[in-house]
């Protein structure tokens, strides 16, 4: 992380900010309130993120998945059968944008119409990789985001990416692998997860095939085994604490419109009174 805080540091940040305007970012630093609360528990947070679109307060009840770029059917299957009903039942999904497995958690998350967040290993203002650029625009007018702490102009370097990882790990209650060979980055993210005391699960997949030797090796060394979407629920206890989220969402929306409908009127706190 050396490199990056290097970059960093000879950033104008009157420069800085015109170009964070130019691309119509928002900047949130560690002390701010709106600082993602999982993210802020970690030992290495980013000082600073970059994030184009919106944050929730549901994005705190949220899952990563990961997993091999060279996937199988078989991958790409386990992903739509278990992702699916868990942005069903109210969680975020995290991920990184990358092809393969990653880009399919995404679409289902999409195509599921729940929330999901991309982590990029490069600044905001380029998209990596280039053929995920419709994907991304379809996070982001999903109401999703895309996050990054890599200043604007940072290319996509290969040692970005375990950088990059953390943070995956760091926003989210748990990390569940998918699909991934020995070696394969989605460890990596799997690695943080349990340095953040954090949940990982896995898949596990056919002894024979390649892009399930990691997965594997990981139930091996205690890695939760999912085969259900429930196996995540159960383990997490989302279940009620889900719909508390949903429920407080809601409220703070109907309360907002009444304020700007000038039906409500605040007196601090959490105490209103309905104007005559």
């Amino acid at each position: 992380m050396g490199a990056v805080k290097e970059v960093i540091t000879k950033k104008n940040p009157d420069k800085e900010l015109q170009k964070v305007q130019k691309y119509n970012l928002d900047c949130i630093i560690l002390p701010d309130k709106d600082y993602p609360k999982l993210l802020k528990e970690i030992s290495d947070p980013p000082g600073i993120l970059y994030i184009k679109g919106n944050l929730s307060l549901q994005d705190e009840v949220s899952l990563a998945v990961v997993g091999s770029r060279k996937y199988s059917l078989y991958g790409k299957k386990a992903t739509n059968y278990i992702v699916g009903p868990l942005v069903q039942n109210g969680l975020c999904i995290v991920s990184g944008l990358a092809l393969g497995i990653d880009a399919i958690a995404h679409e289902v998350a999409l195509s599921s119409k729940g929330r999901t967040l991309a982590v990029l290993g490069c600044g905001l203002d380029q998209i990596y990789p280039l053929a995920n650029i419709r994907l991304a625009d379809k996070i982001i007018k999903s109401g999703g985001a895309l996050i990054s702490e890599f200043p604007l102009g940072m290319p996509a370097l290969r040692h970005n990416f375990p950088i990059r990882n953390r943070i995956i790990a760091g926003l989210t209650l748990g990390t569940l692998v998918i699909e991934c060979a020995e070696g394969s980055g989605s460890l990596l993210t799997a690695a943080a997860a349990i340095d953040y005391n954090r949940e990982v699960f896995a898949v596990p997949g056919e002894i024979f095939s390649e892009t399930s030797s990691g997965t594997n090796r990981l139930i091996k060394m205690g890695a939760k085994i999912v085969t259900s979407h429930r196996d995540v629920l159960e383990d997490l206890h989302l279940e009620e604490k889900t719909s508390v989220i949903k429920d407080t969402a809601t409220v703070n929306s109907t309360i907002i419109q009444m304020e700007m409908k000038g039906k409500i009127r605040s007196l601090g706190g959490t105490r209103y009174e309905i104007n005559k």
